[in-house]
């Protein structure tokens, strides 16, 4: 650029900046904020009580490890003084524990990348950690026994969870673990969704997971499982959508209603979602109100058909879609593979091995999905253009949920953890 429009263009920048000194000013320190911080993934090892931290792209190498579980000894103390807590998480270590505790379900970063927000299943709480100090913030214990999956408001100050055994979700600020509101759901809620506006939070209740009763003929015991629809501001219900109706208006009586993992296309016209033993997804059209595309996937022939064998009444559980909504990513997880899925043709394409892959997400420069290898303690990156593997990471033990957050640019890990 020649010097003498680099000299204008800079005089303009210095009159504007005098003119609108206020607003610019903010601006700037908005623009410094943002500039201290580093996008990352967190990746919430269920079973160690840890989450780790690796880059949003490229080799996904890790940049720190945080102790979700810093007041173990404390919250211990308090279930072992609590026959009925007691009882509760003895129930979650041997039913969706498979035999062990779980400890990091869910997490966001709060906006300035200060501090990360846990869903702590087997505690029954959420806390917020200072990532510098590892030390807890807040804590808010969930109505009931069990904490579960969040969601995090598009702005970034506002997180959703399930509580899962209070048929109850609650919607706290991130900053202060005060709670804004909350509102009923079908039994058990799982999966949360805010709509990108922020206006709405879908829930999907999922009922009893854990029982024996898995053939078609006793779905009616799993309980009422529907999709609740709330205004986000008001926590006042919008609509319910019960997938059974929807599902026997297309001849699929025998499906599963619990809607497990679930996206929505970048218009949010579409909803993709897993239901409980299927190996494959639907598409939902949310105008139209019916589903409008089945997608079978393959099954794995080393895998069992008795359904009491799959976990938690899952046979694939996690899904996600590329910025483009062109791509969807699939994790198989009792068929151990992930596969990525045209979405205008439904072909899927190569079916990458993966050992229990239970979550997918997408990279931060939306190139890859990224799947949770929960029986082999890593996470796998898988290119959405080739649907072909790029990168193992390995993590802590049973990884599940990965969000995207942030980070200060300098963060390596709590300087106590």
């Amino acid at each position: 650029m020649p010097a003498s429009r680099t000299r204008h263009l800079c005089s303009v920048a210095a009159a504007l900046v005098l003119t609108v000194a206020g607003p610019a000013t903010a601006a700037s320190a908005a623009s410094s904020e943002a500039a201290d911080l580093r996008e990352v993934l967190f990746v919430g090892n269920n079973w160690d009580g840890t989450a780790d931290v690796i880059k949003s792209s490229g080799d996904f190498a890790k940049v720190g490890r945080i102790n979700v579980v810093p007041d173990k000894d404390r919250r211990m103390a308090e279930i072992n003084a609590d026959p009925i807590k007691w009882i509760y998480f003895m129930a979650i270590r041997n039913s969706v524990g498979e035999g062990h505790d779980q400890f990091a379900d869910d997490m966001y970063s709060t906006p300035d990348g200060r501090s990360v927000v846990v869903s702590r299943p087997s505690f029954a709480d959420v806390v917020s950690i200072d990532l510098a100090t590892g030390k807890i913030n807040w804590r808010f214990p969930v109505s009931g026994y069990r904490a579960d999956h969040m969601a995090v408001s598009p702005d970034g100050t506002r997180v959703a969870v399930s509580a899962s055994t209070a048929n109850t979700v609650h919607v706290l600020d991130i900053a202060t673990g005060k709670q804004l509101g909350s509102f009923a759901t079908g039994d058990k809620p799982h999966e949360n969704i805010f709509t990108k506006d922020g206006k709405y939070v879908w829930n999907m209740a999922i009922g009893d997971v854990n029982t024996a009763l898995d053939d078609p003929a006793w779905d009616w015991t799993k309980g009422d499982r529907h999709i609740t629809v709330v205004d986000a501001t008001t926590y006042k219900q919008v609509k319910v959508i019960d997938m059974r109706q929807r599902l026997d208006a297309i001849g699929l009586k025998d499906f599963s209603d619990a809607v497990r993992p679930a996206v929505f296309s970048p218009d949010e016209s579409k909803l993709y979602f897993q239901v409980s033993f299927f190996n494959g997804f639907l598409e939902y059209d949310v105008a139209a109100d019916k589903i409008t595309r089945v997608k079978t996937l393959p099954k794995n022939p080393a895998t069992s058909e008795d359904r009491t064998t799959w976990v938690n009444d899952s046979r694939h559980h996690g899904i996600s879609m590329n910025p483009a909504g062109t791509k969807l990513c699939v994790a198989g997880t009792m068929d151990d593979y992930a596969t990525v899925v045209d979405r205008a043709t439904l072909q899927e394409g190569t079916l990458v091995p993966a050992s229990k892959p239970y979550w997918a997400t997408v990279s931060g420069d939306g190139k890859d999905c990224i799947v949770s290898e929960s029986g082999a303690d890593q996470v796998t990156a898988i290119d959405f253009a080739t649907g072909q593997k790029v990168t193992s990471i390995p993590v802590g033990d049973h990884p599940q949920r990965v969000r995207l957050g942030h980070v200060q640019a300098d963060w390596t890990g709590p300087s106590g953890g």
